[in-house]
């Protein structure tokens, strides 16, 4: 091996090293400092990517005022002041949809405790879903049902995606680690080459449902399998109303951990459950969306379409 092959697997391991490092630092320092954690919420930021954020301010800055030294510098101004005022608007709608969506669960919903909904229960939580974000959402769907649709979720690990794979490769929430098995339906993709975005997706939305104790699982074993497989359900936290669009991916967690669902580091981040906080209360149902028009992730969805709705709530 010569000397410069040495030299660059050294840096990798370096920068490797270095990233290690930083996250571990961040999380040190927002565990310590709740108010620096809230603090960098309100902002948007993490502390790790301010260097990042501050290159793109001075490149905003060096942009605006080439449109200001401009002599045609009025419209584009203009035109992104409306921008700005737009995304403003968006962001405090998105709050105002999930705090209704949150207040509202947390009147339909059981005590904590009884995670078995009637009925009754599972149709107006549909309902709201899909008056507040024109998503519809069910606990039973092709005559398939989970044996809860609310229950408690626990954090779950990166999935490998494909032989090989670690979880350098996976970019965010590294130091959450990557499950020494496959997920419930094995790798992703036979190899990184044949990896899409879409499956990159489905890895990083992803959760775990407890499809071995389905009732008819022993009977149906290979027609459920295939009917689950990359399944897309809505996750939303009661606590505050947040959503996300998901793939089943794995199966778990085990009974007697007392925990119904488990969801991926991006979800649970996004969600706002603390990832040490292995039982929070969420709701789960499946998405009624045939042809998967609604993509993974968050559910920042629509929001064009609910103009009435948020005006009915301001």
């Amino acid at each position: 091996m010569s000397g410069r092959v040495r030299a660059q697997l050294n840096s990798s391991q370096l920068r490797n090293r270095l990233k290690l490092r930083s996250l571990a630092s961040e999380t040190k320092l927002l565990q310590a400092h709740p108010e620096a954690k809230k603090f960098y919420e309100r902002l948007g930021l993490r502390p790790g990517r301010i260097r990042e954020h501050a290159a793109r301010i001075m490149a905003s800055g060096a942009l605006a005022g080439t449109l200001l030294l401009s002599a045609h510098s009025a419209v584009p101004v203009q035109g992104q002041r409306g921008q700005l005022e737009a995304q403003k608007n968006e962001v405090v709608n998105l709050g105002v949809l999930q705090d209704q969506l949150g207040k509202t669960l947390q009147e339909i919903l059981p005590a904590v405790g009884n995670w078995v909904l009637n009925r009754d229960q599972e149709e107006k939580i549909s309902e709201e879903i899909e008056k507040m974000y024109g998503v519809k959402a069910v606990a039973e769907l092709e005559g398939n049902r989970l044996n809860n649709s609310y229950g408690r979720m626990g954090a779950e690990q990166h999935l490998p995606r494909y032989p090989g794979d670690t979880v350098y490769e996976h970019r965010d929430l590294i130091e959450k680690g990557i499950t020494p098995g496959l997920g419930g339906w094995g790798y992703f993709a036979p190899s990184r080459n044949q990896m899409t975005p879409e499956l990159v997706e489905t890895e990083k939305w992803y959760v775990a449902v407890q499809t071995l104790y389905l009732p008819d699982w022993n009977i149906r074993t290979e027609e459920l399998a295939k009917w689950y497989k990359y399944r897309h359900v809505l996750v939303v936290n009661p606590a505050n109303g947040k959503a996300v669009v998901a793939a089943v991916a794995d199966a778990g967690p085990a009974a007697f951990t007392g925990k119904h669902f488990g969801g991926s580091p991006e979800m649970m981040q996004y969600l706002g459950i603390n990832y040490g906080r292995q039982n929070h209360p969420v709701v789960l149902f499946f998405v009624n969306d045939p042809n998967k028009e609604i993509p993974l992730g968050p559910l920042e969805y629509n929001l064009e379409k609910n103009k009435e709705y948020l005006k009915s709530q301001v």
